[in-house]
């Protein structure tokens, strides 16, 4: 939300912002018309843990994008807190459809749209970091988050010989909502509003200085 809030300043970029919210999806379209009239936001809801939602956005992509992309920020995420003697077949499908299978084949399914020298950020988290503090509950999503990690660096390899960039974003603690459904006690050091910002000017920059590689954004060591 917070993401495409901060590119909404721009009126030279055109965002498509996906989401199983369709409410929220209204309520983004809004703020981000009183911040900027000119801004050009398509808006579509989709569960990105069915494989038809894959080819949906696909077609988005060639028929109002004119099949060019700039880019992706793969951010949606699901969060199954609970003990791992207690997860089942159901939330670990889950787990690894939205935060794995998702951002796996629809960097695949986009690839053939993407511009010369588009980037794609894969968001992680500091729970799924090789050496980093873990938290009891969170197996199923710290686990499913690494993969991203190693996904990065696997599509920086093949695809050196282009100008195509892959950066992964390992997240600390940020105050969102799924953060308090999960940790209804803590308080966050970093507000959504202010990682959105870092996130956009990220993809915007930070391929001019980064590729295929992990970046930690954490205000605490692992």
């Amino acid at each position: 939300f917070e993401i495409v809030k901060a590119f909404s300043i721009y009126s030279d970029i055109s965002v498509l912002a996906v989401s199983r919210d369709s409410l929220g999806l209204e309520k983004l379209k809004k703020e981000c018309t009183i911040i900027n009239s000119d801004f050009k936001l398509t808006v579509l809801s989709l569960d990105l843990s069915l494989m038809k939602s894959i080819s949906t956005i696909g077609e988005l992509i060639k028929k109002d994008f004119n099949s060019s992309l700039d880019g992706v920020i793969h951010n949606a995420g699901v969060l199954i807190k609970k003990p791992f003697i207690e997860i089942t077949d159901k939330d670990l499908e889950e787990s690894f459809k939205v935060n794995c299978f998702s951002p796996f084949l629809l960097t695949q399914k986009l690839a053939s749209y993407f511009t010369k020298t588009a980037h794609i950020i894969f968001i992680s988290s500091m729970g799924g970091v090789q050496g980093s503090k873990k938290f009891p509950g969170l197996s199923a999503y710290s686990a499913s988050k690494a993969t991203l990690i190693t996904l990065t660096e696997c599509l920086a390899e093949e695809f050196k010989t282009t100008d195509l960039v892959f950066n992964c974003l390992a997240l600390g603690a940020v105050q969102t909502d799924m953060l308090v459904k999960a940790f209804p006690d803590y308080n966050a050091p970093i507000n959504a509003m202010e990682m959105g910002k870092f996130i956009a000017d990220f993809f915007l920059n930070g391929s001019r200085y980064f590729n295929g590689q992990l970046i930690p954004v954490s205000l605490t060591t692992p």
